[in-house]
């Protein structure tokens, strides 16, 4: 009877080949996953949600005071006034009034043309990781408020 010679890799052998996969994982991974452009876009989206979610509640106050096709007015809620634009908020420095936003996670700048530009803080000066709230320029569907948001160079 002739004996059988097992053929296959040793314990030790497995054990390198893992080392050396596990350190090709470490050194790779950060590479393939960039988690802090998911974790700015993802904030951006939820600004975005909570600007929608503040002007359709300060529209519907409006929409109960009977002003939400007023060019110019304001609402009130809890002893704080917010200024409106056919029913929904100015786009002014009065923001965090209707908007769940904390003013040291985000820089926002009020334009002249009336818009506010909200960046991350812990953004790049000068990237394009924005999310701008356009107010409202009439009643009509094409005048409502819009929400741009931009995601590149989170």
């Amino acid at each position: 009877m002739k004996a059988i010679k097992q053929q296959g890799f040793t314990l030790i052998e497995l054990v390198i080949v893992i080392i050396i996969l596990g350190i090709l994982a470490v050194t790779a991974a950060p590479k393939f996953l960039n988690l802090q452009t998911d974790a700015r876009a993802s904030t951006l989206s939820g600004l975005e949600a909570a600007l929608k979610g503040g002007a359709n509640l300060v529209y519907s106050k409006a929409a109960i005071a009977g002003v939400e096709r007023q060019p110019s007015d304001s609402v009130s809620d809890a002893g704080t006034t917010i200024s409106t634009v056919f029913g929904y908020p100015q786009a002014n420095t009065d923001y965090l009034n209707w908007v769940d936003a904390n003013a040291s996670d985000w820089d926002a700048t009020v334009s002249l043309n009336s818009n506010i530009v909200f960046r991350p803080s812990s953004a790049a000066s000068g990237s394009a990781c924005t999310v701008t709230y356009n107010q409202a320029t009439g009643t009509d569907n094409n005048q409502l408020p819009t929400y741009v948001v931009d995601k590149t160079g989170c």
